[in-house]
């Protein structure tokens, strides 16, 4: 064969096939629309985690895009107040937001099964109930009369109880607290004598420091830290029984998702779910290192006593049967997410729960 006639026809061809690719490429990134879309979070800039998560949303998009759709992403109180982002999605002042479901239980408490519920799944359980066990289906079905579409953007992982001046030794100790904590877990308390109040996050230390509140809860370590909680409230109760596995969502109003194109709506799909793995791998690497500067500055770590979760527990049950009761669309998804829980509960009773517990008493 000659050799010098191979390389020239071989480099004609691969010539050839670049000149006919190039202008398909270009032509399949000329077809995709621009788009500028803005996105509120209930969360403050300070949260590199939470605010966070939505930034990395944003990027992927753009990444996955070629930079046609853009996301710009606010924070909390730059467009509405954080407490109000569901409101700016659904009048369409914004297309999305990302924000916690259970911040609307005042709108109706079905919302707080997006987020977390007392006593209720794990972050693991909660994944496989939303994408596996039809979570996802009914909370879309509910969402219909808010004029949104939802999509799992971001997990915290198990919480801590939050922090407190004096310790929570009994049931007691509850009544007449003044707490920082949001969605469906206040109106438990609220049956132990706690005087919930719902708070945005940027708002709770000043509301601490300055004795508004005698107590507030947050996520972990990390956060909390950043926050600077410890300066003011000494005692860190543990754990945050309100919130086994908490997921946030990324709200999008429904027109302006029916607007987008097949691949728009798959881009958005995919780069939510990226952000949901980022947040809690972000959450798990960085906790542990916190909690240890916490100790060490003083900080004191104290378990919730067995009767105090005794008491939540019965008082957790209880409304749920009350709100089932005259709440069809609660009860509905409460049915269907109690049966989910019992039996994940069961099968991790023989794996992940025997498992942690041994890997917690060993010493390694």
């Amino acid at each position: 064969m000659d050799r010098r006639k191979l390389i020239r026809h071989t480099g004609i061809g691969a010539a050839a096939a670049a000149v006919l690719a190039t202008p398909a490429l270009a032509q399949t990134a000329t077809a995709m629309p621009e788009l500028k879309w803005r996105l509120t979070s209930s969360f403050p800039k300070s949260l590199d985690t939470i605010y966070g998560a939505a930034e990395f949303f944003a990027k992927r998009v753009a990444a996955l895009t070629q930079d046609r759709f853009q996301i710009r992403v606010f924070a909390a109180g730059e467009i509405v107040p954080g407490l109000q982002a569901l409101d700016s999605v659904q009048n369409a002042t914004v297309e999305c937001c990302h924000t916690a479901a259970y911040y609307y239980v005042g709108k109706d408490p079905t919302f707080a099964f997006d987020t977390a519920v007392p006593f209720g799944l794990n972050t693991r359980q909660h994944n496989a109930w939303v994408y596996q066990g039809g979570g996802l289906e009914l909370m879309r079905e509910f969402y219909k009369d808010y004029s949104v579409t939802s999509f799992l953007m971001s997990h915290t992982g198990a919480q801590m109880g939050g922090w407190y001046r004096k310790e929570i030794k009994t049931p007691d100790d509850l009544k007449g607290l003044k707490m920082r904590i949001g969605g469906f877990a206040g109106q438990v308390l609220s049956k132990l004598g706690v005087v919930p109040q719902q708070i945005a996050g940027g708002d709770i230390y000043p509301a601490l420091e300055k004795g508004t509140i005698d107590a507030a809860e947050w996520v972990g370590p990390y956060d909390d830290q950043k926050l600077g909680f410890n300066k003011v409230a000494p005692i860190y109760h543990y754990p945050g029984w309100w919130e086994g596995g908490p997921q946030l969502d990324l709200y999008v109003n429904q027109k302006a998702y029916d607007g987008l194109s097949a691949e728009y709506k798959a881009i958005i799909e995919s780069a939510a779910a990226y952000a949901h793995t980022e947040m809690q791998a972000k959450y798990d690497s960085r906790n542990p290192a916190a909690l240890k500067q916490l100790v060490a500055s003083k900080t004191r770590l104290v378990a919730f006593p067995k009767p105090v979760l005794d008491a939540a527990f019965k008082e957790a049950m209880a409304l749920y049967s009350e709100i089932s009761a005259s709440n069809p669309a609660f009860k509905k998804i409460y049915t269907d997410y109690a049966n989910f829980r019992r039996e994940a509960n069961l099968w991790f009773r023989f794996t992940e729960a025997r498992f942690d517990s041994y890997m917690q008493s060993a010493k390694l």
